[in-house]
């Protein structure tokens, strides 16, 4: 007979998610035991064991948890309806909300994905190229030049979400700028950046 799941069980699965990505963050993904997660959540290893049977799919769930709620309110905040300028507006601005208080997150996603097995590894990376590939679709519409002889779309991708990706090393809440005004920025260097570009 099947087991049953206890009511709680997404609450306590996303508890050692976030737990979990805190201790990888701050001690380091190879450094840390199945024993030390379990204390650092709170569980017993039995029952840190009955939700992961191994440190891989742990580590898994953290990023693909993270990546999956990111490509969910990305689809969220891109309106066709707008224009390709405000779409990225909309995308960038999502982006840099969705890393606020997600430093542990984005340093376990960063760190992380080389150190899974390739079949796991696999499907983080399919949810990053769909959301590459949301960014892109934007892009070539703002500037439809970048597909010509140079292929320019994907580095001019990767170039706004490195930029996006890396904030966490310095930005700090709190600040001279705001999140909102990065954001504002980073769009504004984009945008008038690229539209200039053949």
């Amino acid at each position: 007979m099947a087991r049953t799941r206890a009511d709680d069980y997404t609450d306590k699965r996303n508890a050692i998610l976030a737990r979990s990505a805190a201790l990888f963050a701050d001690r380091g993904i190879d450094r840390a035991s199945m024993a030390e997660i379990a204390k650092a959540c709170g569980v017993s290893k039995a029952l840190l064991y009955h939700y992961y049977t191994n440190k891989d799919e742990l580590l898994f769930d953290v990023i693909h948890a993270h990546l999956s709620a990111m490509e969910e309110k990305l689809a969220e905040a891109d309106d066709p309806a707008t224009t390709p300028e405000q779409r990225l507006r909309n995308l960038i601005a999502k982006v840099l909300d969705i890393y606020r208080d997600a430093d542990d997150l984005h340093k376990v996603q960063l760190s992380g994905i080389p150190m899974l097995p390739n079949e796991l590894a696999e499907q983080i990376w399919e949810i990053e190229r769909r959301i590459m590939r949301r960014f892109s679709a934007v892009i070539r519409e703002i500037n439809p030049n970048l597909d010509g002889e140079q292929r320019l779309t994907t580095p001019m991708t990767m170039s706004v979400l490195g930029m996006l990706n890396w904030v966490y090393m310095w930005f700090r809440d709190g600040g001279p700028v705001s999140r909102e005004d990065y954001a504002e920025a980073v769009a504004d260097m984009v945008l008038n950046g690229m539209k200039g570009m053949r």
